[in-house]
């Protein structure tokens, strides 16, 4: 079934089941996903918090199928990194409900824009979320916006999409905001 509504089926045993809506995370790194380097006395992209964060989440009727891309922080990106990950976001589109692709925040929206570019209107919605704080910080926004990011793909129409901060903004026109700290759409020029 396409689309973000999905409802309870009688199966042949005549027993209840609420099918599951499939989920294609894409782990791209990020400071959502940055750990505190004990040795290097930093905050790196080693391991994916990921899991520990989905673990933490109420999420019956959400099938996750993780895709673990790359674990980088995103003003390390390239645009061969955007490519792939626009690339990725567009094959899991294919098989998922929705697409969540985890990203850092600095060059979240180049990714957003270059899925834009090369299907303004893809299959299923495509939801990118990030953090201003990582996960291991107490005052992190990472769980926040990871879990409007899960409940947007499930009711947002098909299209591109950041999902942070009590906000859902549509590609194109979407940028960081650095002196607010989070994203906003961008005034159309005169």
């Amino acid at each position: 079934m396409q689309g973000a509504l999905r409802y309870d089926f009688a199966m042949a045993d005549g027993n209840w089941k609420r099918p599951s809506f499939r989920v294609a995370l894409i782990s791209t790194g990020g400071t959502i996903e940055k750990t505190y380097d004990e040795l290097e006395g930093v905050l790196s992209n080693k391991v994916s918090v990921l899991q520990v964060m989905l673990g933490s989440l109420q999420l019956g009727g959400v099938a996750i199928e993780r895709v673990n891309l790359m674990n980088k922080d995103s003003l390390e990106m390239t645009p061969g990194d955007h490519q792939r990950i626009a690339e990725k976001a567009l094959e899991c589109a294919g098989d998922a409900d929705g697409v969540v692709v985890v990203h850092g925040t600095d060059r979240l929206a180049v990714s957003g824009h270059r899925i834009y570019e090369l299907e303004p209107k893809p299959r299923v919605p495509i939801v990118l979320t990030g953090a201003m704080r990582p996960y291991v910080m107490r005052t992190t926004d990472a769980l926040q916006n990871l879990t409007e990011a899960l409940l947007a793909v499930q009711l947002a129409k098909p299209g591109v999409y950041v999902a942070i901060h009590n906000k859902l903004l549509a590609f194109p026109g979407v940028r960081k905001d650095t002196e607010s700290g989070t994203f906003i759409r961008e005034e159309p020029h005169a």
